[in-house]
């Protein structure tokens, strides 16, 4: 998968953060925090989101491998988390070594297209495999492929944000529901790694968990916007969400015209957040 923009990127991190939810969070520290030093790797890292809001959930000592597909991310990644850190060095394979408070980490940037086969990304030695806003973008084999590759490593697994089907905007009109059937639709078209699991990648995530002998904890992780401190991010989300509708045929270009033009001054989006460790 490519072709995300890091101005959107941005825009959503606030949201993003403020949304995980808390009792996973605790739990994925508790895990951990005997660890002195933990071995995470990111799918789909995008501009490092994720490794940002899980620094400080995490042991002191921190080897994280950024994994995605494109480019620009990465190079975007990389700025970010250089303007973040509290003290940057280069190394010498080309990834970074932070200091971020009482903790330090080494970063590896890794170009991979998901479609390939896991092993060749995931370490043996991986402690931690982790994500962001992601599954509901990939498809039900992926998710098997990923969940095996994991178990076989007995490795902890965390993703945040999983878009789960639900949405609710302010204000309400009688076409939301139409709009979110047909987003939700075209939510399951093919993203990149086969046709997506859409909002029942929560679901398939804690199934094939299950199915491997981990134990799997679910934990909703809704985005609540609302104006004005959140009026860009809406603006953004309620065009984004049209264009995805309107591409499925499945809404009369006026009826998405008339839904675009309220002004949506409010909107929670429904996620999941999943913890599965093993027993």
């Amino acid at each position: 998968m490519s072709g995300f923009d890091p101005q959107w990127l941005a825009l959503r991190e606030a949201a993003d953060h403020r949304s995980r939810n808390a009792e996973l969070a605790s739990a994925l520290n508790a895990r951990l925090a005997l660890r002195d030093a933990i071995s995470v790797f990111d799918l789909g890292c995008g501009t490092g989101s994720n490794l940002r809001a899980m620094c400080e959930l995490l042991p002191a000592v921190q080897s994280w491998t950024l994994v995605d597909n494109d480019g620009a991310l990465l190079n975007a990644a990389r700025e970010a988390l250089s303007a973040w850190a509290d003290a940057c060095e280069t190394a010498g394979d080309g990834g970074l070594k932070l200091k971020k408070g009482t903790r330090k980490l080494n970063i590896s940037f890794k170009p991979f297209d998901l479609n390939g086969a896991l092993a060749e990304i995931l370490d043996p030695g991986a402690d931690l495999v982790t994500a962001a806003a992601f599954f509901d973008l990939a498809s039900p084999a992926f998710i098997r492929r990923l969940a095996a590759e994991v178990t076989q490593r007995r490795a902890v697994f965390y993703t945040v944000l999983t878009y789960n089907g639900v949405q609710r905007w302010t204000p309400r009109r009688p076409a939301d529901n139409q709009m979110t059937g047909a987003f939700n639709r075209h939510q399951m078209s093919d993203k990149g790694l086969g046709p997506s699991a859409g909002p029942t990648a929560p679901a398939q995530l804690a199934d094939q968990f299950s199915i491997c002998g981990y134990s799997v904890m679910e934990g909703d992780s809704p985005w609540r916007l609302s104006a004005p401190r959140d009026a860009a991010l809406i603006f953004e989300l309620a065009k984004g969400h049209a264009t995805a509708v309107e591409e499925t045929g499945a809404v009369d270009k006026a009826t998405i015209e008339r839904w675009l033009q309220i002004g949506h001054t409010g909107a929670e989006i429904g996620h999941t957040d999943t913890l599965a460790m093993p027993a």
